[in-house]
């Protein structure tokens, strides 16, 4: 395990906060410095929907905290990650090192680890991230993408709706959290099939509508296994979506060569002698 933190000056001691990720599947994808974090703490927060992976992390240690409560109803879901943010600080400002457990990855689609350990650093306080198995990496695993063979561009979706981002069409596109798609409020669980029009109207400026598209979802018990699902573009606005399911779409057009950057990496392989 790290280094535990320094003691103050008056020989207090003093907190630590320790982000971590359980991975996609219970039970097979945690580190051994991850359960070592856990194991440690003074006190866990568990953000976590299932209780059953509460009582899970509770072999590990007696204090595990979920922070399930702090969601509400129209309550945005920002104002809860603040609201996780500040217990953190509190427990590690009194002195405590804390463990703060997410599914998957702790630093993907998770906003309160990265602003208390910014924080909690600022502070001078000492602060870790260990990373975890992401429904990501689970993604290329099951569906046997390689992002490195045409390349891979992942957004959240409803970015392609707020901004002007662009689309490689040669390359595998992913979109995360396509069933809240177009929700400004971050209060709202789902929102529908009109909103998934306007995500396939923008889609179809690069792909055409009967373009395959897959959705996604990974095994997160290990009886399981993951669901796979293909549908056609135009279809996508009436598939029921899960707030846990992810929306792939394979390129579309094949790679087009820069040959007159070919021709300059040929040239510079013949001053250097490589040939």
């Amino acid at each position: 395990m790290h280094a535990a933190p320094v003691s103050s000056s008056n020989d207090l001691p003093r907190g630590s906060l320790a982000c971590v990720g359980l991975g996609i599947t219970l039970g097979s994808h945690l580190t051994p410095l991850a359960r070592d974090h856990i194991e440690q703490a003074d006190v866990v927060f568990a953000a976590l929907s299932d209780h059953i992976v509460e009582m899970w992390l509770q072999r590990m240690n007696k204090d595990v905290r979920s922070l399930q409560p702090y969601y509400g109803a129209g309550k945005s879901r920002m104002k809860t990650y603040r609201e996780w943010a500040d217990l953190f600080m509190t427990e590690v400002r009194a002195g405590k090192h804390v463990c703060a457990v997410f599914y998957g990855h702790p630093g993907i689609f998770a906003w309160s680890p990265h602003k208390a350990i910014e924080v909690a650093r600022a502070e001078g306080f000492q602060a870790y991230m260990e990373p975890g198995i992401s429904a990501e990496d689970c993604l290329y695993a099951d569906l046997g993408i390689d992002p490195g063979r045409f390349g891979c561009q992942h957004f959240e979706a409803s970015q392609l709706l707020f901004y002007e981002h662009r689309i490689n069409p040669a390359s595998y596109v992913v979109l995360w959290q396509a069933s809240v798609v177009g929700d400004w409020s971050l209060a709202r669980l789902e929102t529908g099939p009109a909103y998934r029009q306007l995500l396939v109207e923008r889609l179809s400026h690069d792909y055409p509508l009967d373009h395959e598209v897959i959705i996604y979802h990974g095994a997160t018990l290990p009886i399981e296994q993951p669901t796979v699902r293909r549908i056609k573009l135009r279809d996508l606005p009436v598939t029921t979506l899960a707030p846990q399911e992810t929306v792939v779409l394979a390129p579309a057009t094949p790679l087009k060569p820069n040959l007159p950057m070919r021709e300059r990496l040929a040239e510079l392989d013949k001053e250097i002698g490589f040939e």
